[in-house]
């Protein structure tokens, strides 16, 4: 696995994402090991199986838009292109995306994902957040989760949805889309973190990286599940 700028974007507890896969692995007896790639670092596309980034504040999701179009982005591009897993949380998922904008400064972005953001005068997007998802054919499954942010999201028409919003605000409060979706690449507002609260979602995410077609060995999820029922009795569903 591979984490992108784990310094700076890292709020609300995201890096608890990077730990849940590593123990989900382990207790498999499924080899993990975890690399770094900052500001100025070459990225290599074929160096990991999942790449990772999470959320950060303005100033550092600048530092790293700038990085990321200057250093990364090919990387990254090669990496969806051979179907690796990538997956962003907030400011990572608005990083994802052709540009945030910022006031009167336009952010570029890695244009992994049909989508652009702008920040909003308007309130936050704060609260607890469902999402009913179809990550394989015909199986539908809630994320839940947390979300805490000034941008608003669009989709262009290329990019379809993570899922769609049961309860909170998803991707602009208005069109019932929350993230975005395109084959491995995965861009989400939930945080807090997202996979302690939805590990069967970690699990497809390992599943993915790995080719694998069945199920991972089962594991003794009940305080898993406990998560996973506490985070959508938030949101209300």
């Amino acid at each position: 696995m591979c984490a992108l700028y784990p310094e700076l974007m890292n709020i609300y507890a995201d890096r608890g994402n990077l730990l849940l896969l590593e123990r989900r692995c382990r207790w498999r007896s499924i080899g993990f090991s975890l690399h770094q790639s900052g500001l100025g670092d070459e990225l290599d596309p074929d160096g990991a199986d999942i790449y990772y980034i999470g959320g950060g504040q303005d100033r550092d999701q600048r530092l790293c838009a700038l990085d990321l179009a200057e250093s990364k982005r090919d990387a990254l591009h090669a990496v969806a292109a051979r179907g690796g897993v990538i997956l962003a949380v907030c400011g990572g998922y608005q990083l994802l995306g052709r540009s945030y904008q910022l006031g009167t400064e336009t952010l570029p972005g890695a244009a992994l994902l049909d989508l652009n953001t702008v920040r909003a005068d308007g309130p936050r997007l704060i609260g607890n957040v469902a999402i009913e998802v179809e990550l394989d054919p015909g199986e539908r499954r809630v994320l839940a989760g947390f979300e805490n942010h000034g941008g608003r999201t669009q989709l262009g028409p290329s990019a379809r949805p993570l899922g769609h919003v049961l309860r909170g605000h998803g991707n602009n409060g208005r069109d019932g889309g929350e993230g975005a979706r395109e084959g491995s690449v995965i861009g989400t507002y939930m945080h807090g973190p997202l996979l302690p609260k939805n590990a069967w979602f970690a699990d497809w995410l390992i599943r993915r990286a790995l080719g694998l077609d069945q199920p991972l060995p089962a594991l003794d999820d009940e305080l898993e599940r406990g998560a996973h029922a506490d985070a959508r009795r938030a949101a209300g569903v």
